[in-house]
């Protein structure tokens, strides 16, 4: 087929500094791509807090320089590279691309579904360039095919926010009935998580602060709520007397702030679980040992989650288990998203039209 030549793109340039909108950038052509290889056609793109870590070089472990962010992607297979075998997309296939572009799928890691940690990874917007672009190379092998019945901008951020909270909630392995807590609940991740904690019957305490994602949340499913700025210094108390005084059975923290992850270990009952899905830029765990084994706490860092967690996320909400909150906005207001970001001022999730 036919393809325009050039395409609008975001692309990180220097840590720190204004993604730069490109113009005219070159789109990938059918003959170019490489056996396995697809090319999509992006409609929708996720912005995540993960993006703005990126293009601030926030972690040790930073993008190569230039690249094309964003790692969340709902689009349609426009081509498929020559030679490619046993695809399990075509073209005119709708599909999600991941913050995992691939992984080797053979090592130990990829065969017990740990495939966040394969050592042959590949991170769209990071080692390979993303979706904030109009054309995405990806891999049939690890895209994700979309359900029919699911709008594209919904789904996009269930591919990497929803998959990565669903994922978490797995890790506590909690019965119906367990009280979890969730730092950050009315944002991009936490208002997910409280729609799947609830839908695994688990009864959940929503943290953050605002009286709209107050309303956000317990109109998803959270049983109480707790304004962190209002509660202050007493958060850990009101915590605890808000779950049968005994403080929640697990609590997963979708806040991008070290002290949640310290407040947690002292509100979360004996025998708990503490699991981590929210990176703080340059932040330290402090935990007292003595503390840590006295309490017997399990902590636990969660990353993404496997292909087979991704279509679960996007099954539940295709049946409707599952809605992301989002505002639509164009590729041009992204410096912009990611001031309102930094500050705290969005509610659910940010989804391009791209």
């Amino acid at each position: 087929m036919t393809l325009p030549t050039t395409q609008r793109a975001a692309q990180i340039h220097t840590f720190g500094d204004p993604v730069t909108l490109l113009t005219a950038h070159p789109i990938p052509q059918p003959d170019t791509l490489r056996p396995n290889e697809c090319l999509v056609k992006i409609e929708y793109a996720g912005v995540c807090q993960s993006d703005l870590h990126a293009r601030n070089g926030d972690w040790l472990q930073k993008p190569t320089l230039p690249r094309i962010g964003g790692h969340e992607g709902v689009g349609t297979v426009v081509a498929i590279g020559a030679g490619t075998v046993d695809s399990i997309v075509s073209v005119g296939d709708r599909v999600g691309l991941k913050w995992l572009a691939r992984t080797c799928l053979k090592c130990e890691y990829c065969r017990k579904g740990d495939e966040s940690s394969c050592p042959a990874r590949i991170v769209h917007g990071y080692t390979v360039d993303g979706t904030f672009t109009e054309y995405a190379i990806a891999w049939t092998d690890y895209v994700t095919p979309v359900p029919e019945s699911l709008d594209g901008a919904a789904a996009t951020s269930i591919l990497c926010a929803g998959l990565t909270v669903y994922r978490g909630l797995k890790y506590i392995n909690a019965r119906a009935g367990d009280w979890v807590a969730i730092p950050g609940a009315g944002g991009g991740l936490g208002h997910m998580a409280v729609q799947y904690a609830a839908n695994m019957g688990l009864r959940v305490l929503a943290i953050d602060s605002g009286d709209e994602k107050r309303k956000l949340c317990l109109s998803l499913g959270a049983e109480k709520w707790i304004d962190f700025k209002e509660s202050g210094e007493n958060l850990v108390k009101d915590v605890i007397a808000a779950t049968d005084g005994l403080g929640p059975h697990a609590a997963l923290i979708a806040a991008g702030s070290p002290t949640p992850y310290q407040q947690a270990l002292w509100y979360i009952r004996p025998t708990g679980t503490l699991v981590a899905v929210g990176l703080p830029a340059a932040a330290q765990f402090q935990v007292p040992f003595e503390f840590l084994v006295g309490k017997e706490l399990k902590l636990i860092g969660s990353a993404i989650g496997s292909r087979q967690d991704a279509i679960e996320a996007l099954d539940h909400a295709a049946r409707g288990k599952v809605k992301c909150h989002y505002s639509l906005r164009n590729i041009e207001d992204l410096e912009t998203i990611f001031g309102e970001m930094k500050r705290g001022e969005i509610t659910g999730r940010v989804v391009l039209k791209v």
